[in-house]
């Protein structure tokens, strides 16, 4: 990215002309709908969630889509064997994308974002690279930060040959995800690593596992995600912290040192109960002195740009131009 553009970008909120802004509450109702006749995680426990998000049961969401092109691998990893899933863009890569899924830590997979990494790789040019790390609370904090930097140093040393792409490289995910995604740059930043990603595109993250006030205030509603489903999520990966040691730089990547970090686009929907996770992680960014660029989605709620919706859609373009633009 050009080195004269200003450090920050902030938007006005996105996707606000009315037809877009009535298809958002259309599905968001929809969603409510169906998730009020679903037991919650609290109810399953992670092994069932888990169980019925792989095999499309319930009402919502809908059942996985697998790319027939996707491709595993096995790289090495501290904890032993690491797989990563692997699609590749129609022709010549331009790079190296490193996706981190979300879930809460908990639920998801590598496999269960094809359709939207397939698209992501053909608008990009980018080779995605999803990482099947360890979930909670099997495998709690540092489990899946710890698989994360593997696959991320993996990458930066053998991605390019190995993949046949060249040695440029972006890094984000979705929730849970970007969570790990800000905590796998710090590690690589303090290893003298970061500066081989050089994007990141962290959508919707949860950054302070003790919880910043949208996550304490959103309440019972079940618009995707609830405060005690969030509070679910994070005693699974962090249950054996304390309230200070959930606020540690290395749990909670909003409380780090974020000097040295590549640019990022911080995306977050205005019904989305981590809304003050994404608005402080983007201030504390610029504040280091990095470059972010920040775009709020009206009446989104969390997970949005996984779903079928014109913001969504458009939320998506711009992930994708933002990668561009830092492949040049």
């Amino acid at each position: 990215m050009s080195a004269d553009r200003p450090l920050g970008e902030t938007q006005p909120r996105e996707g606000t002309d009315p037809e877009t802004v009535a298809a958002t509450r259309e599905f968001n109702n929809r969603v409510e709908q169906l998730l009020a006749g679903e037991p919650d995680i609290q109810q399953l426990g992670p092994a069932e969630a888990r169980r019925r998000r792989r095999a499309g049961d319930g009402a919502f969401p809908p059942p996985p889509v697998f790319a027939a092109e996707a491709l595993e691998r096995d790289i090495p990893g501290r904890a032993g064997r690491l797989r990563v899933r692997v699609i590749a863009p129609p022709g010549e890569p331009r790079g190296l994308y490193l996706h981190l899924h979300g879930g809460g830590w908990t639920i998801g997979g590598a496999d269960l974002q094809d359709p939207l990494l397939c698209e992501l790789a053909a608008a990009t040019g980018m080779c995605a690279v999803s990482v099947e790390y360890r979930l909670a609370p099997e495998h709690p904090h540092p489990a899946a930060a710890d698989d994360c930097e593997d696959a991320a140093l993996w990458l930066l040393e053998n991605g390019p040959a190995t993949l046949n792409a060249p040695g440029r490289f972006a890094i984000g995910g979705e929730s849970a995800g970007a969570h790990l995604a800000a905590a796998t740059l710090l590690r690589l930043r303090d290893r003298q690593a970061a500066g081989g990603f050089t994007a990141a595109t962290l959508m919707y993250g949860v950054y302070d596992l003790a919880m910043t006030p949208s996550q304490r205030r959103w309440g019972t509603r079940n618009l995707v995600i609830s405060s005690p489903g969030l509070e679910y999520f994070a005693d699974c990966f962090v249950g054996h912290l304390g309230p200070e040691g959930r606020r540690d730089p290395g749990v909670s990547p909003l409380y780090a040192d974020l000097a040295g970090l590549p640019p990022a686009l911080f995306t977050v929907g205005t019904l989305d109960p981590l809304l003050d996770d994404t608005l402080f992680m983007h201030a504390r960014w610029l504040a280091a002195g990095n470059r972010a660029e920040l775009r709020i989605w009206q009446d989104a709620p969390h997970l949005f740009t996984l779903f079928p919706t014109p913001a969504a859609a458009a939320a998506r373009a711009r992930q994708h131009a933002f990668l561009r633009e830092a492949l040049v």
